[in-house]
């Protein structure tokens, strides 16, 4: 965190003492592991938005914090954004391991390329300012997609904020240094202004029949802690519900990586449906770009509205009616009224062709149309029906008057069934391109994993299809499917855990054989050739594969006897290496 008297170190700058004594800990470095940074925005009547904490793509920090002016936000408003770490750099998941995201879904990692921002937004009649308005925003910027439970920490911190200023801030800070790591599986306590929120994040295995979260081993915590259901779902209900009879088509888009434009009232509405829709297809990870809230004055604005090419694999929540004219082109449009909670069902959009956009004379038509009329604006057609009875099942619950929360986990049970649907013929096929385990010979380089066949796959389906009672094209949602980004990002994904699983099958194989024996009848060449691989095998898969402790202690005593076995010349040239 960079505040202006703590800007000498910062997250991943320890200072030149820390750096010279290795039992000193590396300053920030519990607050790294939650935030990136901790910024403060203002509205300068002058400069426009200016940043006055930290300097991190201060540009686009600025302009994402504070809604467009045709918001009309007025009191406190959250919402969130996502933004590149740097310009021209494209997303990245793979390549990049560490202890969390070993050990986190795939939908809950860190990711490398890009930041997510959390907006706190005030703005209040105040005649003591020359505009009127008291308007600032308190933004927490992180690598970790925990939009809940950010959200909670900034109605905890951003009130005081405004009321107490800097100081507050270090404070809070010094705070989020002292909390745990983030651990997947572990319930954590995370302290910070007399509040403690207790979290889980789950892990990258739910264990089947819902077993009872670990408590930590605190007992009595004064205050009571404010537990938190989850640090990133959303109410999905509340998301969808003017949208609900069209799930099956927005699941696959989706699924698709289809572009798509989110043209909202607000940029809480903006976020939210955006994050909504990326997480429809859990646990699929969505490895198109998504911006949950776009303004013009993104770095990216030029590189997702140019007319020479195709839209991109995006999907972009916006709230200016600017995009209006500027998106009319998108072939998906869902344009959006306000998300406001009723006891009866909410006005369902109507899916309206595009080519209905086109028989209008000027782009002003265009604008005037799209401002005036909500909907979702598409020629898609589905792959698969619609499941009435689902739907039924909603809208009986509005009548009803069942809560939102259990409305949200019945739409998020029936999405994530679809989705575990779909990818479970895709896993059984990449379990049969896996080598047999018999042909693992510790004297031999591992087998390799046999390439993925689209024709093969497609032969599968007739006896192991998806198990839903959905009917439609099944064959033609996995071709379309194939050439999404979703299924590259879901593939090279899966490819290097099966390659990781090879490789610790073949440690495996090595750690069982009968080295000595082996040793008995081979050349001096030979056996330091054998133990110098086996010694890199050790130093580079010891701490990345999931190898049994034991079975690694006995190859390093298998090792060990085998050099002590050779002459003393030899032994001593091993041993320094």
């Amino acid at each position: 965190v960079v505040l202006r008297n703590a800007e000498r170190v910062g997250p991943g700058r320890p200072s030149k003492t820390a750096a010279t004594n290795a039992e000193v800990p590396v300053p920030w470095s519990r607050f790294s592991a939650w935030l990136e940074c901790v910024c403060v925005v203002t509205f300068d009547l002058e400069l426009g938005q200016a940043i006055e904490v930290h300097k991190l793509r201060k540009t686009s920090i600025c302009y994402l914090s504070f809604p467009d002016s045709y918001s009309g936000c007025l009191g406190d408003t959250q919402f969130s954004f996502r933004l590149r770490q740097s310009v021209g750099r494209s997303s990245s998941w793979f390549g990049h391991e560490d202890a969390y995201n070993r050990d986190a879904p795939v939908t809950l990692q860190k990711e490398h390329a890009h930041f997510h921002g959390y907006v706190y937004f005030r703005q209040v009649k105040d005649a003591s300012v020359k505009r009127g308005y008291f308007q600032k925003s308190l933004v927490v910027v992180s690598r970790l997609p925990f939009g809940n439970l950010f959200h909670s920490l900034l109605q905890v911190i951003a009130p005081e904020y405004f009321e107490k200023h800097e100081p507050w801030l270090e404070t809070v800070c010094n705070e989020i240094d002292q909390w745990p790591a983030p651990v997947p599986g572990q319930t954590l306590n995370l302290p910070v202004m007399g509040v403690v929120m207790q979290v889980q994040i789950p892990p990258k295995v739910e264990t089947s029949g819902g077993s009872p979260v670990k408590q930590p081993q605190t007992e009595n915590l004064l205050p009571a802690p404010t537990v938190l259901p989850s640090v990133h779902e959303l109410d999905l209900f509340k998301c969808f519900q003017s949208v609900l009879i069209h799930m099956q088509m927005l699941w696959e888009l989706m699924l698709l990586g289809e572009p798509v434009v989110v043209m909202a009232p607000s940029p809480t509405v903006s976020s939210e449906t955006v994050l909504a829709l990326v997480s429809a297809i859990a646990p699929l990870r969505y490895c198109g770009d998504y911006r949950p809230y776009f303004t013009i004055h993104d770095s990216e604005f030029k590189e997702y509205t140019t007319r020479t090419q195709a839209p991109p694999n995006v999907i972009l929540g916006v709230t200016n009616p600017f995009f209006i004219k500027t998106f009319h082109c998108w072939p998906h449009i869902i344009r959006l009224g306000d998300l406001k909670m009723s006891g009866d069902l909410p006005k369902q959009v109507k899916v309206k062709k595009l080519a209905k956009l086109k028989t209008l004379d000027t782009k002003t038509y265009i604008y005037n149309f799209l401002l005036c009329n909500k909907g979702i604006y598409t020629a898609y057609k589905t792959f698969l029906h619609k499941d009435k009875s689902f739907i039924k099942r909603l809208l009986k619950g509005i009548q009803k008057k069942r809560p939102s929360e259990v409305q949200s986990a019945i739409l998020r049970r029936h999405l994530l069934e679809q989705t575990e649907s779909f990818i479970l013929p895709l896993e059984r096929y990449l379990e049969s391109l896996m080598p047999p385990q018999r042909s693992m010979s510790p004297w031999k380089t591992p087998p390799q994993i046999r390439s993925f066949s689209q024709d093969e796959f497609m032969k599968t389906l007739e006896q192991a299809g998806p198990q839903l009672t959905l009917k439609g094209d099944w064959t033609g949602l996995y071709r379309r499917f194939f050439r999404s980004p979703n299924f590259d990002g879901w593939y090279r994904l899966r490819h290097r855990e099966m390659t990781q699983k090879v490789e610790c099958l073949h440690l495996e194989a090595i750690c069982a054989a009968d080295l000595l024996t082996w040793n008995k009848d081979k050349s001096e060449v030979e056996i330091v050739d054998l133990i110098l691989k086996l010694r890199e095998k050790l130093v580079t898969r010891k701490h990345q594969l999931p190898v049994k402790e034991e079975l690694l202690e006995k190859l390093e005593q298998s090792i060990q006897t085998i050099i002590s076995s050779l002459p003393e010349d030899l032994q001593t040239l091993l041993h320094r290496q």
